[in-house]
């Protein structure tokens, strides 16, 4: 359940396309550092032809960058969430993904332009004086109120570990960082589903022993239980799902893979059991994707259509989340554009935030109602 938002307050958010945050804010780093690394692919470039320009594609609202000049020098795998009044946003950001120096970042907007980002979590560990990289965020606003800001914390991410924070009032201050039990990621980049008994559902994945997805549940705000994996990594190399509820009560898990296609798999019990995973007729280039079920009961996928590099960044619409059609082209111009979040709001308008050259994170709106669609005939984007 969405806590609604005012009506003037989301259209100023949407709206408020050209402010520009200010000030950079400055970390201590008194502690020793752990070793960097990074398992992101390269980007490559694969151009779409689009007629007209980007902006004028039925349903584009508009879009901005978070922030005129990040603090940092290098920032990716942004989240997003709505708020009492506006929406929140929180991305890893340092030196360069897997450097001592990355912590948790975040910054709202409520009608008035994005404040200036503010870190909101790190890795540093105080009894052993060293900090650890921080890595993919998941903000998540529970049906209570209280949210919650899930993230990872380790040297890489064969040997990270969870953590999770929760704050009462929408992200302004934090309780302390909580470590979630050993063999748990929580969401690893998508935000949970809130199942109707209050359980959240975390898409999760580890990559210790060859990619694997699992199902994480959490249980009362108390404890934690999971699934067996959901592939092989013989069969699939698999991380990063994504999960659609739709309205028959089934959910999808769209997953990230090595193999050039998403894979996806399916749930009619609340994600307890689930069938076994398959390839789709999406490409996916190793990249991360995220979607979410409209209140019209179409899905809606943010993803590189492609099967390598990490542009275009494409948009798509499923009735059934078989057959997709395609939507928009966010981006297509030579770079990286990656790791969408994306959420609809109680406006109806859809948010997504995404990895803009590593350098940055943009925030673009769209109306899912102005959407003009057009078959992808065997995996082909429509030209």
């Amino acid at each position: 359940m969405i806590r609604y938002l005012n009506y003037a307050t989301t259209v100023a958010v949407a709206a408020a396309l050209l402010t520009r945050p200010g000030s950079v804010i400055s970390q201590e780093a008194d502690v020793k550092p752990a070793q960097p690394a990074s398992t992101e692919t390269p980007a490559k470039t694969v151009e779409i032809d689009v007629a007209g320009s980007l902006e004028q594609q039925a349903g584009m609202y508009g879009g901005e960058m978070i922030a005129e000049k990040m603090p940092v020098a290098g920032v990716h795998a942004s989240t997003i969430a709505e708020i009492e009044g506006g929406i929140v946003t929180a991305w890893f950001g340092g030196a360069e993904e897997g450097a001592y120096d990355v912590v948790i970042w975040i910054s709202r907007n409520e009608g008035g332009g994005w404040s200036a980002p503010k870190p909101a979590a790190d890795g540093v560990d105080t009894a052993r004086r060293i900090q650890y990289p921080c890595w993919n965020p998941v903000l998540f606003r529970q049906s209570s109120g209280t949210l919650l800001l899930f993230y990872k914390v380790g040297p890489n991410p064969r040997q990270w570990w969870g953590m999770m924070k929760k704050s009462k009032d929408d992200g302004l201050s934090w309780d302390e960082p909580v470590r979630l039990p050993k063999g748990y990621i929580g969401p690893v980049k998508n935000k949970p589903i809130e199942l109707a008994n209050g359980i959240l559902l975390c898409g999760s994945s580890l990559e210790d022993a060859g990619w694997r997805v699992q199902m994480e549940r959490y249980v009362q705000n108390r404890y934690w239980n999971k699934t067996k994996p959901l592939n092989s990594p013989l069969d699939f190399a698999a991380i990063q799902p994504t999960l659609l509820a739709y309205p028959d009560g089934s959910i999808q898990a769209l997953c990230r893979t090595k193999s050039g296609r998403l894979t996806d798999c399916w749930s009619s019990d609340n994600g307890q059991k689930w069938t076994r995973m398959k390839r789709t007729q999406l490409p996916n280039p190793n990249a991360g994707v995220d979607g979410t079920v409209l209140a019209d009961g179409r899905a809606l996928l943010v993803y590189n259509h492609t099967r390598r590099g990490r542009s275009p960044l494409n948009v798509s619409v499923s009735k059934d989340g078989k057959t997709w059609e395609a939507a928009l082209v966010l981006e297509n111009q030579p770079g990286e554009y990656s790791y969408p979040a994306v959420i609809q709001t109680s406006d109806s308008n859809v948010h997504v935030t995404y990895t803009h050259n590593r350098t940055n994170i943009k925030h673009v709106v769209i109306d899912p109602a102005k959407l003009a669609m057009q078959p992808i005939v065997e995996g082909q984007w429509p030209q």
